[in-house]
């Protein structure tokens, strides 16, 4: 609790112990939104800039790490919202193409192509849901928005997503 208060006032000795303790965390949960680990280092310091420059806003009574998480989802949402959408060449493009492998290569690609054609507030979640398994309530808790908002942030982006991947060709069965 002290060191909390410490930083509330502005001790940059107490915010270097808590940029120490929770750097891992922070990163690893931009990681798993951005799905990106070289932007993810980027809105790590942007978060903890954040969090130094919001200080006097922060409750020490309060829990430090659901707000750096907060602040972390909220670094990692403004940059899908303003990252540029680019389309990504296939590694083995040199490689003769085997049958199997180029399909679910391709398969891939045109996923995380659609993908990245959500809407930032749908990505978020669907990342978070879908494909790291995160509990509604936590992302509830990370993006500030209720659950039943999440359920129907993923349930869109899901149906987003299928009518993409159908437009690309891809036959979509009732459950994916």
């Amino acid at each position: 609790m002290e060191l909390l208060e410490r930083f509330a006032a502005g001790d940059l000795d107490a915010f270097e112990t808590l940029f120490r303790g929770n750097q891992k965390q922070v990163y690893a949960w931009i990681v798993r939104i951005v799905r990106d680990s070289g932007v993810a280092e980027d809105l790590t310091v942007e978060t903890f800039w954040r969090i130094y420059r919001s200080r006097a806003r922060f409750d020490p009574a309060g829990n430090f790490h659901a707000w750096a998480r907060r602040i972390a989802t909220n670094a990692a949402l403004d940059y899908l919202r303003r990252a540029r959408q680019e389309t990504q060449l296939p590694q083995d493009l040199a490689a003769p193409p085997r049958p199997d492998p180029a399909v679910r290569c391709e398969t891939r690609a045109r996923i995380r192509q659609a993908f990245s054609q959500l809407p930032a507030k749908y990505r978020l979640v669907a990342t978070l849901a879908l494909v790291e398994e995160e509990p509604y309530d936590a992302i509830a808790d990370a993006a500030g928005i209720s659950v039943a908002l999440v359920k129907v942030r993923v349930f869109r982006a899901v149906r987003l997503l299928r009518k993409k991947l159908t437009s690309m060709g891809m036959e979509i069965g009732a459950k994916t």
